[in-house]
């Protein structure tokens, strides 16, 4: 099985490592430009978009992330990772400079605030039955470019994508109790 990195620098980093486990993948935390040498996919946690940004930056990250996600390394992200990897953010910090590897435009906490946080069933492309949804301070895509696939919608909404080999959901899959959509990834990666 392919290895897996988790970009640890803020957010549910934790969670997804604990269902890549269960999964029975070898994962490894990202902290660092050296870290993502040798890794065949990556996973983008939630957690709050301008701090991981931020991060991106004082860590040295940012340029060799950006690097591997366009030479075509496979990648889940989600909420905050999502954001990270937009083409524009609509109401992002003045100095919120996305990725641009996922041709979206997202709007932060579109869902609303943490009171706004809701749970709902998904239909997702290449899983049978409903999929629990995990919104919390979700994004919301607002577009998405024409190489952008949409693999599920919740009240009509795109809520996840896919472009080539990355992966993007403005829900939490690793708190669904459920560890089928990490699962599919898997398979597309190994």
């Amino acid at each position: 099985m392919v290895k897996v990195g988790v970009l640890a620098l803020q957010g549910a980093f934790r969670e997804h490592r604990e269902v890549l486990a269960a999964l029975s993948a070898d994962t490894v935390e990202v902290r660092t430009p050296e870290a993502l040498s040798g890794i065949g996919a990556l996973v983008l946690p939630g957690g709050e978009s301008t701090t991981m940004a931020r991060l991106l930056r004082t860590s040295g990250l940012r340029g060799a992330l950006s690097e591997v996600l366009r030479d075509g390394l496979p990648c889940l992200a989600t909420c905050a990772g999502l954001i990270l990897l937009a083409s524009e953010v609509l109401d992002g910090r003045p100095d919120q400079e996305p990725l641009g590897v996922l041709d979206a435009s997202v709007r932060r906490n579109g869902y609303g605030r943490q009171l706004e946080s809701f749970e709902a069933p998904l239909d997702v492309e290449g899983l049978a039955g409903n999929f629990p949804g995990v919104f919390i301070r979700a994004p919301v895509i607002e577009r998405t470019g024409p190489g952008v696939a949409v693999l599920a919608r919740h009240d009509g909404r795109p809520v996840l994508v896919r472009q080539g080999p990355v992966w993007a959901s403005t829900f939490h899959p690793e708190l669904a109790g459920d560890l089928r959509l990490h699962e599919l990834f898997l398979q597309e990666v190994a």
